[in-house]
């Protein structure tokens, strides 16, 4: 886990001070130590100047985590979060492009979103509703900013937002999405004790039919040939008798006695193996 350190050292003057170019006071002096980065190869010394460099911008990875607290995610997941992005954007900067911190800010700040887009919903939702959420949310906030504003209708955000008012349905919904209701959560104003669960689902009778097929696989692998292509030919490509027979060259009356007593075969080995099973 990477841990915060002071960025200040003895005997060095305060750059904001001295300069008034930064805007934060976690944004330290680096630009020697990446430009001797950018000169080194691979190596130990080269690892020992990138720590040193995360180390020293770890303070402005971290309020930049800050800003994203109560929205679902602990601080401490989000700070490792925001340092990930740091270390990206160390090993990508390029000192010929500008300060660092133009470039960091945005590079962390983009991470963090990117796990609470694919992190944090309980419920997967598309990148078009996720957006919609969000700007739902800031009209909402916006809307509501004033002690004593009603709650915003539909209406009001949309014509706020200039979204559709289908749109905005769409984000209010998203804004559940963060979180699920368990299916053993108790029925709203029920007494009889039953659970979401109990109103969901039913019997599949598919399962029956896929047990089935299952059962038949090996009885149908011991067929011979011919008669494992007349069955193919009559159930899985919907082929008349007359049609197989045509094609094999065989009348329709022996199609009609192979199909039948491939069926029985495959019947009975397929109970025989049931009632060997239960005994």
């Amino acid at each position: 886990m990477l841990t915060d350190m002071s960025t200040s050292r003895p005997g060095t003057p305060d750059t904001a001070t001295r300069t008034g170019r930064r805007s934060h006071d976690d944004a330290p002096e680096t630009a020697e130590l990446f430009a001797r980065l950018a000169a080194l190869d691979e190596g130990p010394e080269r690892d020992a100047v990138r720590d040193e460099l995360v180390a020293a911008w770890l303070p402005m990875a971290h309020r930049i985590a800050g800003r994203f607290r109560d929205r679902g995610e602990s601080v401490e997941d989000l700070r490792q979060v925001a340092a990930l992005g740091l270390v990206k954007a160390v090993d990508r900067y390029d000192p010929s492009r500008g300060a660092f911190e133009s470039y960091a800010v945005p590079t962390i700040t983009g991470e963090v979103k990117r796990h609470f887009r694919d992190r944090m919903w309980a419920l997967r939702v598309p990148r078009r509703v996720q957006e919609l959420r969000n700007r739902v949310r800031v009209a909402r906030r916006e809307l509501t900013q004033n002690p004593g504003s009603p709650e915003p209708t539909v209406a009001a955000l949309a014509e706020h937002t200039g979204l559709s008012e289908d749109e905005v349905a769409a984000g209010l919904e998203a804004l559940e999405s963060f979180s699920t209701l368990s299916l053993d959560a108790e029925l709203a104003g029920g007494d009889d004790g039953y659970s979401l669960a109990d109103t969901l689902g039913a019997t599949d009778t598919s399962y029956d039919v896929v047990v089935d097929r299952e059962a038949a696989k090996e009885g149908l692998r011991r067929l011979p040939e011919r008669e494992r292509a007349i069955l193919y030919m009559r159930f899985f490509e919907d082929m008349t008798q007359s049609r197989i027979a045509d094609q094999l060259g065989i009348s329709q009356m022996h199609v009609s006695r192979l199909i039948s007593r491939s069926c029985a075969r495959v019947r009975e080995e397929v109970l025989g193996r049931r009632s060997g099973g239960a005994a």
